[in-house]
């Protein structure tokens, strides 16, 4: 298995210290801040090995205040209800005594019923496009090439507008993911919402720079103070991680220095498999 994905697969095993309350480690990084992924696929770890005979289908998620990555985070699950078809958890992250973060997760029995999806945009397949790290690795001394451009992660990436190609006026960031490496067969129990807490993760990667696609001409990303206000996730079909999904990513509108930024994720067939919303901090640095 590739490097990058065990270790994150490492940093998903949580410690549990009691029945609702649980221990996590931070990925090793050079950045002061966790990844705002991270703590929300942690968080929706602890929350499902409380939920074992179902899986999540909602999630809404605050980012309270910057992780540091050289503490370990505690992840407190409270039991809010459950019923005969949901299950509701709520989860706090804390650092030093204080919550760094705060999740709502729904979890559904599996059912049947009415369906329809809408289809994503014509875009170029993943056997098509190249590798992100490849390509930030090609174009290390470039300006807007940042450290973790060239640092390989648990997912290749491949974004249908690269960094060192013209980019587009429209506020929108389709990319191609997939783990790097295959994953087992989905189990019963604690493991079946393992896809979902990966796929949470996967979700932060490249999302809150959406919002900035319209600006690069004018406001080079060193420019800005960022950071993920707010995180919504809808899991609407079964889904693997170890497949190729498309993140199809917009950002609607920008204002007030904040951007708001969407996605949805499709497998290679077009099917719907997930959607996502997020509010990030976008803040011109004044200095």
């Amino acid at each position: 298995m590739h490097t990058a994905l065990s270790e994150l697969l490492d940093v998903l095993t949580l410690e549990r210290i009691e029945a609702d309350l649980f221990r996590g480690r931070n990925e090793r990084s050079s950045m002061p801040r966790v990844f705002g992924g991270q703590v929300l696929a942690q968080a929706l770890r602890a929350a499902s090995l409380t939920v074992p005979d179902r899986l999540p289908h909602s999630l809404h998620a605050y980012f309270l205040r910057p992780g540091d990555s050289k503490r370990p985070i505690l992840f407190e699950v409270e039991r809010i209800r459950d019923g005969r078809s949901f299950a509701t958890r709520r989860v706090r992250a804390i650092q030093a005594g204080e919550p760094i973060f705060s999740l709502s997760a729904s979890f559904h029995d599996e059912e049947t019923g009415l369906e329809h999806a809408v289809a994503p945009r014509a875009v170029p397949g993943p056997d098509e496009l190249e590798d992100d790290v490849v390509v930030a690795q090609r174009l290390a001394d470039a300006p807007d090439i940042m450290p973790w451009h060239r640092r390989e992660r648990a997912f290749e990436v491949r974004s249908v507008h690269p960094l060192g190609t013209p980019q587009p006026e429209d506020p929108v960031k389709p990319a191609w993911f997939r783990a790097r490496s295959p994953l087992p067969p989905i189990a019963e129990g604690e493991d079946a919402a393992l896809h979902h807490c990966l796929l949470a993760y996967l979700s932060d990667m490249g999302l809150m720079s959406t919002s900035l696609v319209p600006h690069a001409a004018s406001t080079p990303r060193t420019a800005i103070v960022g950071a993920s206000l707010d995180h919504a996730m809808w899991f609407h079909r079964p889904l693997r991680v170890d497949e190729w999904i498309l993140y199809d990513r917009d950002s609607p509108t920008a204002a007030a220095s904040r951007g708001f930024n969407r996605g949805g994720f499709f497998a290679e067939d077009g099917t719907l498999l997930a959607s996502a919303a997020q509010e990030s901090l976008i803040r011109v640095r004044r200095d």
